[in-house]
């Protein structure tokens, strides 16, 4: 469906607030809670909750999430606890050799850059951190340029998000692909602040990993999220052990006759217990509105609310990332001298307007529960102390 106005009236957010903040953490749909609340009760009754049940769930939760990415195959899909456990299951299945590159992009989030520092410790390879032009003009064209000439002969894996968590920078990854694809680099994608809202085509862009946390732009709960590994993983060990991840682990009766085999392709790297009666349909339940919604439909409805703000904050001085390298749903705005970062947050809270600090960088993160009133608020704001 097209997204023409508001869907504001499907949450619980106050009326006073103005919540541009979703890269921070999505407020619940109202539909959400509702599926968790009865979720919970569940196990009042544990006798209801049949054996077939720990899995026919888990089956429509990657369906689901497979539909979204357009993942042709379901079974390359799997539930994981947090980005770092999903980045993780990746990293311990790329043969790192000494000598070996490991590009990383310049600030990403800690969860894609701590086990790719213990991997090149431990493997005697080098990190390579690509960092943005130092000043604004053509930054994001000039950074993509700077990623595709740091892929070499040596690089052995390049692990980066689609855009960056912090201000929003559009990567090309197409190209990012096809040129890894020259050296047989592995690419790992943390997709936690861009899946769900900006359209990803697993079968166009062809990563290696793909790493989603849930309660951002997925729309669900803590401490569940999703991830996808090509059949280039289909051979490797996860990081855990547990009985659900075994063939034929559906059979009760047989647990103990303990299998070495795996259940098919990614089912591996599932979290033990990713059966969670309460989580998985609440994620499913988000991730269904997602689909009616369509990320291209919220890309496009994000733009069409704060492009007007976006000039005027250009106009005031400040740098936000040309159209063409940045995502509607994620900006960062980069003060001038003119207007005091700490006045301006003080400001901004006092008027009940929540945005991220990250870096040098303001963070704003609309979705369809904001509307161009919300944005405008943001403008009264910043006009209010510019000096």
């Amino acid at each position: 469906m097209s997204i023409t106005s508001s869907q504001k009236h499907l949450f619980d957010l106050p009326e006073e607030i103005t919540y541009l903040n979703g890269a921070y953490m999505s407020p619940q749909l109202s539909a959400v809670s509702e599926i968790g609340i009865a979720s919970i009760k569940r196990k009042v009754q544990p006798h209801l909750i049949k054996d077939t049940d720990f899995f026919t769930q888990r089956k429509q939760l990657k369906n689901i999430f497979a539909k979204l990415i357009n993942a042709p195959d379901p079974e390359n899909c799997a539930i994981i606890p947090s980005v770092s456990y999903g980045i993780a299951n990746a990293a311990n299945n790329c043969p790192i050799q000494a000598g070996d590159e490991i590009l990383l992009i310049d600030e990403q989030f800690p969860s894609n850059v701590y086990i790719w520092q213990e991997l090149a410790k431990k493997n005697d390879a080098k990190i390579r951190i690509i960092a943005p032009p130092s000043e604004f003009t053509d930054r994001g064209q000039k950074w993509n340029l700077s990623i595709l000439n740091a892929i070499n002969p040596e690089t052995a894996v390049i692990a980066m998000g689609h855009i960056h968590w912090a201000d929003g920078t559009l990567f090309d990854l197409k190209l990012i692909r096809a040129k890894a694809s020259q050296v047989h680099a592995k690419l790992i994608i943390d997709g936690t602040q861009s899946v769900g809202a900006l359209p990803f085509d697993v079968a166009e862009l062809q990563p290696d990993a793909l790493i989603c946390g849930g309660y951002k732009w997925l729309m669900g709960p803590y401490s569940l999220g999703m991830a996808y590994y090509a059949d280039t993983f289909n051979e490797g060990t996860p990081i855990e052990h547990n009985w659900m991840s075994r063939y034929n682990s559906e059979d009760f009766a047989g647990l103990t006759l303990y299998e070495e085999r795996y259940q098919p392709k990614a089912a591996k790297y599932s979290v033990g217990e990713s059966s969670n009666f309460i989580l998985v349909p609440m994620l499913i339940t988000a991730i269904d509105q997602l689909l009616h919604w369509k990320p291209a439909h919220i890309q496009q409805y994000c733009q069409s609310i704060s492009a007007e703000a976006i000039q005027e904050l250009r106009e005031l001085g400040c740098y936000i990332e040309d159209d063409q390298h940045t995502a509607y749903h994620l900006f960062g705005v980069y003060l001038p001298e003119t207007i005091p970062m700490e006045q301006l947050k003080k400001e901004l809270l006092a008027e009940g307007v929540y945005v991220s600090y990250r870096g040098k960088a303001i963070r704003v993160s609309p979705h369809v529960y904001n509307d161009a009133h919300d944005l405008e608020k943001l403008i009264r704001v910043f006009k209010k102390i510019d000096l």
